[in-house]
């Protein structure tokens, strides 16, 4: 056979095509079965990634504490991964865009590659390429990766610290992740010139929003303390004149011996003539070089007081305690009065509740005759009548009121001192007087009474 010959080329032209379709369909089928590795090699990382986001944010103080102690080599990696917050998150995010990038490229061209795209399957393509491939990518890439880690986090960020901590360091990743903390710093620079304002009214609203049912009444209570915290006045907590243990500045040690063993208290105001004209305050530790001592002078034990005027906010005021060391504070009213005092002890427990010691008496003296039918004294202070009856100072007409016990929003709301068994109504309670002479209100008696439906 001669290469002039146009029928003996025939079948070597045919030969020839054979074995080059057969290296391309060996080639095709090759490039097949990498892109498929690729990809569940990217899903692979993908989930890893993810997991060590929920896991390194989700540690627990005590699994930070273990770590912290823990002397291995990946639990170094892991604490100086967590030294640096801002670099692992940038990280993170870095690695996990690119591997979800490459999965959907991967993905659609596959796909394509199995099923080309025509005008007859063109929704069918879209429900595939969109559908279920986010699909596969949310569930193996994200949240099953993520539901794992979360519960398994000290171990995952063992697992994946070494990783990280290499990605964090290789370029260009480690020159991607420079630039975007450099760049997230220099926005929140400029973001944080705008301060955020939220009231107390929404951080109440977002807690209530956000209460969990299996969380104790104990919790939710402080943290309603904490949101109320910032709004309370002085006048709210305070204990008024008519409670207060003071003494005469004039009196002997022997009067001043009986006041200190009847009250159990461990300052006492000193006041000239009248409570306000008060002079000092008395520590009784400041007595006890003195106890066999009936001749000495007290009065030159007396140390200066701390005024603060009733509108004050008990959270600037805990800062004042903080920083000068006081633990009492007398109050004065706009006209230099003295209205009562405030403690360290009364702010602290409008977040933590009553702290009670071996010396206090019950939270608040009341009898409750029946379900609806209370008897309080004259002298209670309206912020633990509001909790006695469950009352909400915001939604309560006394609120506003410029009177501290429940004897004086009385007679401030009557105009005058009411005599024996007159009332007054306020919202759905009938404050009936008991008990009074002509200075005040002795006795209350408060029934609650039900509000007629609108028809």
């Amino acid at each position: 056979m001669t290469l002039s010959d146009p029928l003996s080329i025939q079948p070597l032209l045919h030969e020839l095509k054979s074995d080059v379709g057969a290296q391309v369909a060996g080639l095709g089928a090759t490039s097949f079965i990498v892109s498929i590795l690729v990809l569940i090699f990217l899903l692979i990382v993908s989930g890893l990634i993810s997991g060590s986001e929920a896991a390194f944010f989700s540690l627990s103080p005590t699994d930070k504490e273990e770590i912290k102690n823990d002397s291995g080599k990946s639990a170094s990696f892991v604490k100086q991964m967590l030294n640096r917050p801002k670099e692992l998150l940038a990280t993170i995010l870095i690695v996990n865009n690119f591997a979800n990038v490459g999965i959907v490229i991967l993905a659609s061209t596959i796909f394509a590659t199995i099923s080309p795209a025509t005008e007859d399957n063109e929704l069918f393509h879209f429900i595939m390429e969109v559908v279920v491939i986010t699909l596969i990518l949310l569930l193996l890439g994200e949240v099953i990766p993520k539901i794992y880690a979360t519960k398994n986090a000290l171990g995952f960020s063992k697992l994946m610290g070494r990783a990280l901590y290499t990605l964090n360091r290789l370029p260009p990743i480690s020159w991607m992740r420079a630039g975007l903390v450099r760049g997230s710093s220099f926005i929140h620079r400029v973001a944080g010139k705008g301060k955020v304002r939220i009231s107390s009214g929404e951080l109440e609203q977002a807690l209530a929003l956000t209460k969990d049912d299996n969380a104790s009444e104990e919790k939710q209570r402080i943290l309603e303390g904490i949101v109320k915290f910032g709004g309370t006045d002085v006048r709210q907590i305070m204990r008024s004149r008519m409670n207060v243990y003071a003494i005469d500045i004039d009196s002997s040690f022997d009067e001043l011996m009986a006041m200190i063993l009847d009250c159990g208290h461990s300052r006492i105001p000193v006041y000239r003539d009248t409570f306000d004209h008060v002079e000092g305050l008395l520590f009784i530790k400041d007595l006890l070089p003195y106890i066999g001592d009936p001749e000495t002078n007290w009065q030159t034990l007396i140390r200066k007081p701390f005024f603060v005027p009733e509108n004050k906010k008990i959270d600037d005021l805990l800062k004042e305690f903080q920083e000068k060391r006081f633990h009492i504070a007398l109050v004065v009213d706009e006209y230099g009065g003295t209205s009562g005092i405030v403690t360290l002890e009364d702010i602290l427990e409008e977040i933590v509740g009553d702290i009670t010691d071996e010396f206090d008496d019950d939270e608040v003296i009341y009898t409750k005759i029946d379900e609806k039918t209370y008897l309080f004294e004259g002298r209670t202070s309206l912020v633990d009548f509001y909790k006695v009856m469950s009352i909400d100072e915001k939604d309560s007409d006394a609120y506003t009121s410029v009177a501290d016990s429940l004897g004086g929003f009385i007679t401030e709301t009557a105009g005058r001192i009411l005599m024996n068994n007159e009332f007054i109504v306020v919202g759905n309670l009938k404050l009936i007087v008991e008990s009074s002479d002509k200075r005040r209100v002795k006795m209350v008696k408060v029934v609650q009474q039900e509000i007629p439906s609108e028809e």
